[in-house]
C-alpha cells in the first residue's frame, strides 16, 4: 500500500539523530536577537529565512554557527529545545535523544550550566505533551583534544541530565580516534558512546572502521558509506549496531538521500533508522524525512515501520519502555 504524508506524521518515532541548535527556526533566531540585542543583520522573518540558503556542506556551517550567537541565556536555551519538542509531539515523537554542542557556546562566553540546564528544564517540561527525552553531548572534532578533554570534565557533574556523548561537525581530517581517551573516558563515567560518521568524506570508511573496532561505539550517525565494505556491514549486523540517517540533510551532500543505501542495510537486517538532523535548515522533521524517502523510493508501509522499529531498538531507553512503544508501533501498523 501506498504510504502516505498522514502515515509518516503519525506513526509513532524514536529520533536518535536531533541537534538542537539545528532547530532554530527563522521566527525564534529573529526574537532572540532582538531579546539580547544581537545585530543578526536581518530584520524581518523572510530576511532570516533567505539566510537558510545555501548548496553544500561549507555554506551550511557558515550559516549554522553563526546563527548561535543569538542564544545567550538558559532561557534561551530552553525556548529552543521547548519549541523543537512541541514539533516532536506533533509528529508523535514518542522518545527522543537530543544532541548539544557544548563547546559552540562556551567558546563564545556563555556558561556550560546554562546551556544544560536550560534544555534540561525543557525536557522535564516536555514531559505534558508525551515527548520523552535525553540529551547527548557532542564534542565538536574540530576543536582540539584539550578542549574536549575541559568540556567532558566540566560536563560530568551534570552527568544526571545526559545519557552518552557523540562527535559532529567538520570531519576533514579530524577522525574519530583523534578523541579516543575522550571517548573511554565518557564510556567509563557510564555514558553511552556515539560519532558522526558523514556522508562521502575523505576517508570514510576508515573512519568507520576507527568508530567501530577501535572505539567501541553503540550507534553511527551517518554512515551509509558502509555499504563500501561488506565486512563493517557484517559487523554492524552481528552486534546490532545503530545507523541513523536523515535523508533531507544527505541530499546537500548526495542527490539520491543515500536511499539506495539505505535500502541495501534495511534488506541486511542492519538496524538503520530514519531522522531529521537540523530541520529548521534542511527543510523538514522527521515525519517530512520519512515521507520523502518513501516518496523517492517507493517504500512499502512494512519498510516505514521497519525503520521505525530500529530506531526504538537501538535508543538508549530501558527494554521496558523499548516494548512499550515498540508494541505502540505494532498496534499503529495494524490499524493503518
Amino acid at each position: 500500500m501506498t504510504v502516505t504524508r498522514e502515515f509518516t506524521q503519525n506513526m509513532p518515532k524514536a529520533e536518535l539523530h536531533l541537534h538542537i541548535e539545528g532547530t532554530l527556526e527563522p521566527e525564534l533566531k529573529l526574537k532572540l536577537a532582538k531579546r539580547n540585542h544581537i545585530d543578526i543583520g536581518q530584520e524581518t522573518i523572510a530576511e532570516v529565512q533567505k539566510t537558510y540558503d545555501y548548496d553544500d556542506l561549507a555554506s551550511f556551517l557558515g550559516v549554522y554557527y553563526p546563527a548561535m550567537n543569538v542564544l545567550q541565556h538558559e532561557q534561551d536555551f530552553y525556548e529552543l529545545a521547548f519549541s523543537y519538542l512541541k514539533r516532536a509531539a506533533e509528529n508523535n515523537v514518542r522518545h527522543v535523544e537530543i544532541f548539544f554542542d557544548p563547546q559552540a557556546h562556551t567558546s563564545r562566553g556563555v556558561a556550560f550550566e546554562d546551556v544544560i540546564n536550560g534544555l534540561h528544564r525543557a525536557i522535564v517540561d516536555a514531559r505534558a505533551l508525551n515527548v520523552d527525552a535525553d540529551l547527548i553531548m557532542c564534542f565538536l572534532r574540530d576543536f582540539s583534544k584539550e578542549s574536549a578533554r575541559q568540556t567532558l570534565a566540566e560536563a560530568l557533574p551534570y552527568k544526571d541530565m545526559f545519557i552518552g556523548v557523540g562527535l559532529d561537525s567538520d570531519e576533514h581530517n579530524n577522525p574519530p580516534l583523534k578523541f579516543a581517551r575522550q571517548f573511554e573516558d565518557a564510556k567509563a563515567a557510564g555514558l553511552h558512546l556515539t560519532t558522526h560518521c558523514d556522508i562521502d568524506q575523505k576517508d570514510s570508511i576508515e573512519h568507520i572502521h576507527q568508530a567501530l573496532e577501535l572505539m567501541d561505539v553503540e550507534r553511527l550517525d551517518h554512515g551509509t558509506n558502509i555499504v563500501e565494505d561488506p565486512d563493517l556491514v557484517d559487523f554492524v549486523v552481528n552486534h546490532q549496531i545503530g545507523l541513523t540517517s536523515c535523508p533531507l540533510s544527505n541530499t546537500y551532500v548526495s542527490p539520491k538521500m543515500k536511499g539506495e543505501e539505505v535500502l541495501s542495510l534495511l534488506e541486511r537486517d542492519a538496524k538503520v533508522s530514519i531522522h531529521s538532523d537540523d530541520p529548521a535548515y534542511f527543510g523538514g522533521y522527521i515525519a517530512d524525512n520519512y515521507y520523502a524517502l518513501a516518496e523517492a523510493y517507493n517504500l512499502s508501509k512494512e519498510q516505514i515501520v521497519k525503520l521505525a522499529r530500529n530506531a526504538f531498538e537501538t535508543s538508549w531507553i530501558s527494554d521496558e519502555k523499548k516494548a512499550i512503544y515498540i508494541q505502540e508501533l505494532n498496534d499503529y501498523a495494524k490499524i493503518n
